[in-house]
């Protein structure tokens, strides 16, 4: 079993950073994802990273604003997001699984294990 533990939400406003945490203990994941749900939608995949070889993967509307990294000897993996837009308001959850494959990494439905979740306001 892998336990997951999201930190680092709040409020910024539109065109600000945040940096969100995810503290993973137990068995090493294969992959960690970020995932933003809103009450409009189902949980969206942002970004993820493979555990071993920290390669990263984002979701077309992130890239070149959000970066996930994992630094070397840490369990935590963390989000980096700048100019923060107000339809990414939503909760932020942290999903891991240590058997998950390539191809399923970018659908949520695939992680077995998640996070309370952490909120992120963007305000215009």
């Amino acid at each position: 079993q892998v336990q997951v533990e999201e930190s680092g939400g709040g409020l910024v406003q539109v065109g600000g950073s945040l940096r969100l945490s995810c503290a993973t203990t137990g068995q090493t994941p294969r992959a960690v994802g970020w995932f933003r749900q809103s009450p409009e939608q189902d949980r969206e995949f942002v970004a993820t990273i493979k555990w071993s070889s920290r390669h990263t993967f984002y979701a077309d509307n992130v890239k070149g604003r959000f970066a996930i990294s994992r630094p070397s000897g840490e369990n935590t993996v963390y989000l980096q997001m700048n100019g923060l837009k107000p339809e990414e308001t939503g909760v932020y959850y942290c999903a891991a699984d240590p058997a998950i494959i390539h191809s399923s990494m970018f659908n949520a439905r695939n992680y077995h294990y998640w996070g309370q979740g952490t909120q992120v306001t963007v305000s215009s």
